[in-house]
């Protein structure tokens, strides 16, 4: 393969906690990459046209493969380069399954804190697109709620912050031992979240010692090597190139509870009500834990965009 066809290109912004775990992982495994920085609202045009309407951070792109969702994200990194190794212990479906409450449970806590301790504060703009994106079609009085029961929200967070620093207190570089895996960058990206985006992110944080110098372990890792990317040259690159041929996991399952097959036209979403524009396309390959859809598009040609299944909602297009 070209390196065209390889290179890393992550669509994401700096400010965004889940672009941030995205980052790490990338450090973790010393990569090379480009970046391409995509608004932090909509609208994010050539974002979407990569993604056929996906609109959330970060994405990666290698070639004519769109890679929606950190699950993706992380998955295609281990796939594609091995070592080091995301999971160094024999603990890998358990990170997948811890890793399932640390994007939805303990990252939606920590933006209700955030975002309900900034009120009034927020950009309008930003409160509505945010709002609407994480607290639903009554994101105003979700908010106002947050706010008011902010007490209780911190006191939801620092039970699982104890057990962190309690998993750490033996001196341990990492969560797992001696080498970062992928839930360090996993846990990670909601500890900086709360550190860089509220006030009382480091009164909290600094009752944790032992999480904090796990904290400074994570940061030490860095982002690998990337350079900056236009994001013109992004949409040039997935034009000039094919999507890659499926390897051997995303056969077709024969157990699939909706009974997807290749061939089938599906639209897809995130499972919560956050107004996002289904995507739609042509099943590729679909299984357990991934489901690929090509699309065609008149100034890209084909291309080919993943998903996971672990949150998101798979229907039949009538």
């Amino acid at each position: 393969m070209s390196s065209a066809e390889t290179e890393i290109i992550l669509h994401n912004y700096p400010q965004s906690p889940v672009a941030e775990k995205v980052r790490v992982a990338l450090g973790i495994k010393g990569l090379r990459w480009r970046s391409v920085e995509i608004p932090r609202i909509p609208p994010k045009p050539m974002l979407v046209k990569l993604t056929g309407g996906y609109r959330r951070t970060p994405v990666m792109q290698i070639g004519a493969d769109i890679y929606c969702d950190s699950q993706c994200i992380i998955r295609e990194l281990e796939r594609r380069h091995p070592s080091p190794t995301f999971f160094p212990t024999n603990d890998k479906g358990l990170i997948w399954c811890l890793s399932r409450w640390t994007d939805t449970v303990l990252f939606d806590l920590s933006t209700r804190v955030v975002l309900g301790a900034a009120g009034d504060d927020l950009p309008a703009d930003f409160a509505a697109d945010r709002g609407r994106l994480y607290f639903g079609p009554d994101w105003r009085e979700a908010m106002k709620s947050a706010l008011v029961n902010l007490p209780h929200l911190v006191s939801q967070i620092k039970a699982p912050l104890s057990w962190l620093d309690e998993q750490l207190s033996d001196g341990r570089s990492f969560l797992l031992g001696d080498s970062a895996a992928a839930i360090d960058a996993q846990i990670y990206f909601v500890v900086w979240f709360l550190r860089g985006r509220w006030e009382g992110g480091p009164p909290l944080l600094s009752q944790f010692p032992a999480l904090e110098r796990w904290e400074q372990n994570v940061k030490a890792i860095g982002h690998g090597e990337y350079s900056v990317m236009d994001g013109t040259d992004a949409i040039a690159r997935a034009a000039a190139c094919t999507p890659a041929p499926l390897h051997g996991s995303h056969t077709d399952d024969p157990h699939d509870p909706q009974g997807l097959q290749p061939g089938m036209q599906v639209r897809i979403v995130p499972d919560v009500d956050a107004g996002e524009r289904p995507i739609e396309g042509e099943i590729k390959g679909v299984n357990a834990e991934t489901i690929i859809l090509k699309r065609s598009d008149d100034d890209l040609g084909d291309v080919c965009v993943h998903f996971p299944r672990a949150g998101y909602v798979v229907e039949l297009c009538s």
